[in-house]
């Protein structure tokens, strides 16, 4: 199958798939609500493929709605968010609004009696993430979150299942590298103001902690510190551009990561973001968006094993399932594309590394 990728900037990052519906036609209907991040395009392009239909848009900016209607013609634009969210037909919201207005999005489409899929970071503070929690003990309902470095990445995917399959043996540690383009000039206002976005590590670094936790399996970590800072663009003193954190899972894996916004002009992708997992009996690296100076295709998986040394191009082979099993878990009321507490315990750790990092200066 052919895949499509804005290689160079990470925020219109919209990888497609192959079509492969897990429902009936028309039984499973989106409302976007929220184009402030171009993530949405990726969230729907996942969603659509796995069977959903679009249905429905809003955004107070009648120019990102035009755009959206471009590539997603299905989706009918209303003239406000109470009007998307009165909407019966519609099952779940999509919203990649700005980070700290996703939570009360998520709140809203909660009270309505829709389910809820959040682009990364789904909340800025604990506050808000208790607020979640609350809100989905009380509905029922479930709160999606697109933690797309692994969900939307097949060489992440495949990753997961060499781990599970026992290939490199018991995981005794975790890195994770999370560069980025920062593209300042076609970022928006709010992308420089750490209340707004919150923050490096809660930002770009939730989805470090969520892989952290996945390839671990683990189902909590402690956080054992932490540094953020703004290094190289004091003409913007909001922004931080970089952030690391180091961590011990419950069942005892240390875990480091690293995100930073500091990838060269020179790459021919917006962040060449890699994992490390070491096991028992052998290791594996994850190049997720190219292999540099050797291979500009993307999802590359390297292993390392007591037989010997493999390198697996999965680009176009694996898919996307956690789109497919998301749809089910709204319509079936199960739970197999991500637990509940593991899609908020891996914001809550990064927004703890966040609030608790030493400030290099």
């Amino acid at each position: 199958m052919a895949l499509n990728y804005d290689t160079k900037d990470g925020s219109t990052y919209a990888p497609r798939g192959e079509k492969k519906g897990v429902c009936a036609h028309g039984e499973f209907i989106v409302g976007a609500c929220g184009l402030a991040h171009g993530h949405i395009y990726g969230m729907c392009n996942g969603l659509e493929e796995a069977g959903a239909t679009i249905g429905y848009v809003y955004d107070p900016d009648p120019a990102k709605v035009a755009e959206f209607i471009t590539k997603f013609p299905t989706a009918k634009p209303l003239t406000s968010r109470e009007n998307l969210m009165s909407m019966k037909e519609i099952k779940l919201v999509a919203s990649a609004g700005i980070a700290n207005e996703r939570c009360g999005i998520g709140l809203d489409a909660l009270d309505h009696g829709k389910y809820y899929f959040s682009d990364k970071p789904p909340m800025t503070t604990q506050a808000q993430v208790t607020a979640a929690r609350v809100k989905v003990k009380e509905t029922g309902l479930k709160w999606f979150v697109y933690y797309a470095e692994r969900l939307h990445v097949e060489s992440a995917v495949y990753a997961g299942r060499l781990v599970e399959e026992g290939r490199i043996g018991e995981i005794v540690s975790i890195k994770g590298w999370g560069p980025h383009r920062t593209g300042l000039t076609k970022r928006p206002d709010w992308f420089f103001i750490k209340e707004q976005y919150g923050g490096i590590l809660t930002d770009i670094g939730s989805h470090q902690l969520e892989q952290v936790l996945y390839y671990a399996g683990a189902k909590d970590a402690r956080l054992i510190s932490s540094r953020v800072g703004n290094l190289k663009h004091p003409e913007y003193p909001g922004l931080e551009d970089y952030g690391d954190a180091t961590y011990i899972t419950d069942n005892g894996i240390p875990c480091y990561i690293s995100v930073d916004w500091f990838t060269p002009d020179g790459l021919s992708t917006w962040g060449d973001g890699r994992m490390f997992i070491c096991g028992t009996k052998g290791y594996i690296e994850i190049r997720k968006y190219l292999d540099v100076a050797a291979s500009k295709e993307p999802d590359h998986v390297i292993v390392v094993d007591e037989t010997g040394e493999y390198h697996y191009n999965v680009h176009g082979q694996v898919g996307f399932p956690y789109f497919g099993h998301l749809i089910r878990d709204c319509l079936d009321n199960t739970e197999t594309a991500m637990s509940q507490e593991h899609t908020f315990r891996a914001i809550e750790l990064a927004i703890e590394a966040e609030v608790k990092a030493v400030v290099i200066k």
